[in-house]
């Protein structure tokens, strides 16, 4: 199995045309054993019910790893742990150099950039951390908020990176970083994003908040929070049933072959924690209905440093066009696209890491 990463200069040249990679014509979609992520909401929702609060597979059997790649240890107890507001935050630690610092997406974990740190940990000290409330992070029962991974983020480079870094964040964790980095401008030297999440608002206008009736807050209120979670409750229930989970992780995959142990049980074993239903009742009617509240204009205009794209030109849900117009509003970006979907660091992580790996030499270069 072989896959062109060959990345040319212009990758480095905001005004250049974009750069497009995709895998060789001996690469097959019938060779890949990695995921292709989550393509559509109700797979996103059913991957936040797994990593909420699942437990399907009891074996700790790890099939091997894709021909020719290294691959993160899987450890079932976790690697690292930081105490941060009371709360126990998971984290690896690997290589030595510049620091890069990787976030998850949603419902995903750190070991989810399973086939991404080995490599750059062989040039860089790598940092990949389970924001609060997913993979070996504690499940606290909070009121979350995007804010709340920011404030994870950065306290986590003020007390254990503690010098300057460079982000790396997919989907949920792609937001976080650019948040962190608007915030930190010294410290963040560059950031990376792999199909992130997020949303441009209109910046002309602004809502106008009606006032709360006796009605709405009495009555309605709380009949929908009960009606949400009757409904989520059910949808909780019904992902722990085993046929459900094979038939729905199938489904999300370019074959059988690619549902392995290692993807399966670094999703599903945050499961056993009690709060895991809790997080995940919040998770969906707390965080995902108020995405809006925060948008990608008002932290783009706050940045500061490099940024690039690593664009999975095949996700349905997060397509091409929206990093078509992040360059376009910070015209200090760099942009890849790449065949693939929602997740391209571990369905072409060949690729992913050759784009990456050169923007960063040139990234630590400049800091």
């Amino acid at each position: 199995m072989s896959c062109s990463s060959s990345i040319t200069t212009d990758l480095f040249n905001p005004n250049a045309n974009r750069l497009v990679i995709a895998p060789s014509t001996t690469f097959h979609p019938t060779d890949r054993s990695r995921c292709k992520c989550v393509t559509n909401r109700r797979g996103f929702a059913f991957k936040g019910i797994v990593a909420a609060g699942v437990s399907v597979m009891g074996s700790s059997v790890i099939t091997d790893p894709v021909q020719g790649l290294e691959r993160l240890p899987f450890k079932p107890e976790g690697y690292n742990f930081w105490t941060w507001r009371g709360h126990k935050i998971h984290y690896v630690e690997q290589g030595e150099g510049f620091p890069i610092v990787l976030i998850h997406g949603f419902g995903a974990s750190a070991f989810h950039w399973r086939y991404n740190i080995p490599e750059l940990a062989k040039r860089y000290k790598v940092y990949a951390i389970d924001l609060l409330g997913f993979g070996w992070s504690d499940k606290a029962i909070i009121e979350y908020d995007a804010m709340v991974w920011k404030d994870q983020v950065e306290d986590f480079l003020k007390e254990i990176v503690k010098e300057q870094a460079i982000l790396v964040g997919n989907s949920l964790g792609g937001f976080t970083a650019l948040a962190t980095a608007a915030e930190l401008p010294e410290q963040v030297v560059g950031v990376a994003l792999l199909n992130s999440a997020g949303q441009f608002g209109d910046i002309k206008g602004e809502t106008i908040k009606s006032e709360e009736t006796v009605l709405q807050a009495y009555f309605l209120k709380p009949l929908k929070e009960i009606f949400q979670r009757i409904v989520l409750g059910f949808l909780f229930w019904q992902a722990k049933q085993p046929a459900r989970i094979e038939s729905v992780l199938k489904s999300v995959y370019i074959n059988a072959s690619n549902v392995d142990d290692y993807l399966v049980e670094s999703i599903t074993m945050p499961a056993a924690d009690p709060n895991a239903g809790e997080v995940y009742y919040r998770l969906m009617t707390r965080f995902m209905m108020n995405q809006s509240k925060y948008t990608l204009n008002s932290v783009l205009s706050k940045l500061s440093c490099p940024l690039l794209l690593l664009w999975g030109d095949l996700d349905p849900w997060v397509g091409p066009a929206k990093a078509n117009r992040i360059k376009e509003f910070y015209p200090n970006t760099s942009l890849v696209n790449l065949q693939a979907g929602h997740c391209p660091h571990d369905e072409v992580p060949e690729l992913v890491n050759g784009a990456l790996i050169e923007w960063l030499s040139n990234a630590v270069n400049m800091s």
